[in-house]
């Protein structure tokens, strides 16, 4: 079946910044700036000129119109900020549980968490090296490999997963609040409130979630250096793992894909934050920043989780906590007790840093997941998903935060489908050089790669995702056979499958259909 591209629609009229894309929609019924919409379009230009909501923020950023304030060494630094602020909460504190859960010691969970940290880190800080250059969102850059129609695919993928999170963190932050009430003030209060700030945020723009990060960041730092300082000497490091052989190979490798996959999620949005930065702004730049804050605050997190978990058997009360709630243990682990109550009002705001960075992702997805969505403006976008994570989070328990936590953790898995064929797309096909990509054509179906090759690798590494994962709820036939409880190889079998199709499928591609 082939595809043509008449004249009307070559020369139809941008709507609001969005470009016609010839996505094989019909476009003699696409919609037009009138009536509601037009009303829409035009509030939200209104607002942008007064509030600088980003009207048009799936658009190219050109040199020329970003924001000045990024290009200052305090803007660049904001980079680390943004993602201390952003991944320092409960639910990384948390994550570093499932080690102990899972039967490994404290130096196994420790090492675990230093080095799986670190290579999820590593695929996220490289994925955002590509936006300042090109001035586009994470899923636009996607289609110069993926193709149109796979990108759409990962902005749907990306849109259940931040919505998730920001109903996880959401969760997370109402337990804290419950903590600090002593239970008299219930979770769906905490819920609500991380929510509508969250909200206010994202509603500004990139603009508002920088700004929080930046007067935050020091803050989650202190309370989890705290935290840290006060819990390490209780570690059990005489303690022996509960899992060896086989079973404890195959627990090693679940641990560390899971803090893998909680460092390497953000691989398909983390351009999102970086379009305003300066076009020659140093790659080698933004990857350390972006790595420091991101691996610095996860494994920080995860470590302090680690040694909270390993002392358990050795403290009742701690224990008798834990069972009661997050929240509760981290007030049993801090003294004074008034330190212990101002460090857990607080960790209901380390939420926010999380979810604002999310819902305002999420918009930018839902809007480069189709043309038509894309004429909504992104501040209703905004409105729809804060509905969704209120709907989530009031429906919360702690079996659904486990739910959450497993079901964000599976789609996690294309993050690394994503960073095979971005990279193999840069260094092999186009050789590293910027100049290689034709940024003009960024939102033109007709003139970007058909998505044969992407299409053929994500499909092929989520094969070898399901082939290899080992969840509580699902283990591949080539995870099950490590140890009892199975070992989960999915992202390791994800990237060889990924990388076997893509480069002959994209030679093959580049060939016969010349782009």
């Amino acid at each position: 079946m082939t595809f043509t591209v008449n004249d009307e629609e070559k020369n139809a009229q941008s709507i609001v910044g969005v470009e016609v894309d010839s996505s094989g929609e019909d476009t003699s019924t696409a919609p037009t700036r009138v009536g509601f919409l037009e009303k829409l379009r035009n509030y939200e230009d209104a607002l942008d000129r007064k509030l600088g909501v980003e009207a048009h923020s799936i658009e190219r950023k050109t040199a020329e119109n970003r924001n000045p304030f990024y290009a200052r060494w305090t803007g660049q630094l904001a980079m680390i900020g943004l993602w201390v602020g952003g991944c320092m909460n409960l639910g990384t504190f948390a994550t570093g549980f499932l080690g102990w859960q899972l039967g490994l010691d404290l130096r196994q969970s420790i090492l675990i968490i230093i080095f799986g940290t670190a290579v999820g880190a590593a695929v996220t800080s490289w994925c955002a090296t590509m936006g300042a250059p090109t001035g586009l969102r994470q899923v636009s850059i996607c289609r110069y490999s993926f193709g149109w129609y796979p990108a759409k695919v990962i902005a749907i993928l990306n849109i259940v997963q931040e919505i998730g999170w920001c109903a996880s963190g959401s969760i997370t932050g109402g337990q804290a609040l419950s903590a600090f009430s002593d239970g008299k003030i219930g979770a769906q209060v905490g819920v609500i409130i991380v929510s509508v700030v969250s909200l206010v945020l994202s509603f500004f723009g990139m603009k508002a979630v920088y700004l929080y990060a930046n007067f935050s960041w020091l803050i989650f730092l202190a309370m989890f250096l705290i935290i840290f300082g006060e819990i390490v000497t209780f570690g059990n490091l005489s303690a022996p793992p509960s899992v060896s052989g086989a079973t404890g190979s195959g627990a090693a490798l679940t641990f560390f894909s899971i803090m893998y996959g909680s460092s390497a999620c953000c691989a398909g949005y983390v351009s999102d934050y970086y379009v305003e930065y300066p076009k020659n702004i140093s790659k080698m730049k933004v990857f350390w920043f972006t790595f420091i804050g991101l691996y610095g605050s996860t494994a920080l997190c995860a470590v302090s989780g680690a040694i909270a978990a390993s002392a358990l058997s050795n403290d009742q009360y701690w224990n008798q906590q834990y069972g009661a709630g997050i929240g509760f243990l981290v007030q049993a682990m801090v003294y004074p007790y008034g330190l212990a109550k101002v460090i857990l009002f607080l960790m209901m705001f380390t939420s926010i840093g999380l979810n604002c960075a999310c819902m305002y992702s999420v918009t930018l997805s839902i809007q480069q997941a189709a043309r038509s969505l894309a004429i909504i403006p992104r501040f209703a976008w905004t409105i729809v998903c804060f509905a969704a994570v209120i709907a989530l989070g009031l429906a919360g328990s702690d079996r659904l935060l486990v739910y959450l936590q497993n079901f964000l953790s599976l789609l996690g898995y294309y993050s690394t489908a994503i960073f095979v064929v971005l990279i193999t797309e840069h260094y092999l096909f186009r050789r590293g050089v910027l100049a290689n990509y034709n940024l003009e054509v960024w939102d033109k179906r007709a003139m970007l790669p058909i998505g044969y090759a992407g299409g053929l690798a994500f499909i092929l590494g989520v094969v070898g995702a399901i082939l290899g994962m080992a969840t509580t709820w699902y283990t591949g036939v080539l995870a099950k056979p490590i140890g009892d409880n199975g070992g989960d190889i999915g992202n390791e079998l994800c990237f060889l499958f990924s990388l076997a199709a893509y480069v002959p499928a994209r030679i093959i591609e580049r060939r016969r259909v010349g782009r």
